[in-house]
Parts: structure tokens; C-alpha cells; sequence
């Protein structure tokens, strides 16, 4: 009898103190906090601070170009997560990375999402029709704020590889190449002109007029047919 109590307790024991220490591990990563995927979003602080401002009120234009840089801002959050997404995936699956971080970024997925949201209905609030098209001027804004920022770092960028390669562009010597002149045909009658007398080759006339010369066909050359008999009439 004792030797059958045995395994049973045992059992009973492994059994109680595996779904204690997972509901105490539960409990815990339920009260943690999650840390922030992205840090804050201060255009969308300055956007609700403005749209609370009553005396005086805040103007609509400055309203919309707070909600603008607000949208451009989102559209930034939703590219690097379109980037990092695949990444962190790949890297969870090789258990290189804590589930931790990658909470953190579907957490920052669901707000992001309930943030385009919202500043979709804020932006039918100013004009009806305006939420379909605001990402797309901050995304076309973004690709302008680029350039600008490239072509304001050209003078920044052109002095750096100066120093490192010396300067651009300097005045070089180049040898003046003298033209070649081609020796053209001589003219008629002079030395080495075709024709001349002693130089070349003699045409014979009797190729120039082949029919009273060598290419005419000589009578032994020509076949001769046998004479043909009338036929006679039947």
C-alpha cells in the first residue's frame, strides 16, 4: 500500500507546485510594464494642447499644420515598423530576442492604429473628405523635408571631401593635342596621281571597251549549234 501512496504524492506534489509558480508568473508579467517601443509622441502633445487653448483659441491654419506634422510623425512610426517587424520576427524565432521587445512592438502597433485613426476623424473636422488624403501629403512632405535636408549638406559634404581628398574641381594642365592632318589625293598629273605616266597600273583600252577587246567572246569560243531542218508539214 505504501509503495503505490508514494507516486501518487510525488505526482500530486509536482503537479501543485508547477500551477503555483505559473500563476505567480503570471500574476507578475501582468502588473510589469511594458516598456514604451517608441519613447513619446510630442506632435501629438502639441497638436492637444493647441486644440485646447481657449483664450485665445488657436487658429485652423495652425491647427492643421500642428495635425500635418502630427500625420508625418505617424508615417515615420509606421515605416520603421514595416522594417523592424520582419526582422524582430526572425530574430524571436532563433530565440535571439525576449518576448519582452517583441510585446512591446505589437503593443506600439495596436496604438499606432488607433492613432491613425483618430487623426483621420480629426481631420474630416476641418474639412469633409481631408482624412483620405492627409497621409499622403505627409508622406509627399517627408520625401520633400529629404531632399531639402540633401541639398542643404552639399556645401557641408563638398568641404568635408575636401579636406579628405583635396579640393574639387582644380584647374589641371592638359597637353594641347596638334591636329593630324591626313594626306589627301595628289592632284592630277603630278607624281603618284593615279594615271600618271611610270606610276600605276596601265588600264588597256581593250578593257575599257570590251567589245572590241579581249572580253569580247572569240569565235572558237563560241558553241556552235548544229543545223535544224525544216519541219515538214503533215
Amino acid at each position: 500500500m505504501a509503495s503505490v501512496l508514494v507516486p501518487v504524492v510525488y505526482i500530486a506534489i509536482v503537479l501543485g507546485s508547477l500551477l503555483i509558480f505559473s500563476r505567480i508568473y503570471r500574476k507578475r508579467a501582468a502588473g510589469r510594464r511594458l516598456d514604451p517601443y517608441f519613447p513619446s509622441h510630442p506632435e501629438r502633445d502639441l497638436y492637444v494642447t493647441l486644440l485646447g487653448k481657449s483664450d485665445p483659441p488657436a487658429h485652423d491654419s495652425l491647427l492643421k499644420a500642428a495635425l500635418v506634422r502630427r500625420a508625418m510623425t505617424d508615417v515615420q512610426r509606421v515605416m520603421r515598423l514595416r522594417e523592424d517587424k520582419p526582422a524582430l520576427q526572425n530574430l524571436l524565432q532563433k530565440g535571439s530576442i525576449g518576448d519582452d521587445l517583441w510585446n512591446s512592438l505589437l503593443a506600439a502597433e495596436k496604438e499606432l492604429e488607433a492613432e491613425v485613426v483618430e487623426v483621420v476623424s480629426e481631420a474630416n473636422t476641418f474639412v469633409e473628405g481631408w482624412g483620405q488624403i492627409i497621409f499622403q501629403t505627409a508622406n509627399e512632405m517627408l520625401a520633400n523635408e529629404k531632399m531639402r535636408a540633401v541639398f542643404e549638406d552639399t556645401d557641408t559634404c563638398r568641404q568635408r571631401k575636401e579636406e579628405q581628398y583635396g579640393k574639387v574641381g582644380a584647374k589641371v594642365d592638359i597637353p594641347k593635342l596638334q591636329p593630324v592632318i591626313m594626306p589627301g589625293p595628289p592632284p592630277p598629273g603630278a607624281p603618284g596621281a593615279p594615271g600618271a605616266p611610270g606610276q600605276g597600273i596601265q588600264i588597256p583600252p581593250t578593257l575599257l571597251n570590251p567589245s572590241k577587246g579581249a572580253l569580247a567572246p572569240k569565235p572558237s569560243d563560241t558553241p556552235s549549234l548544229p543545223p535544224t531542218s525544216p519541219t515538214k508539214a503533215t
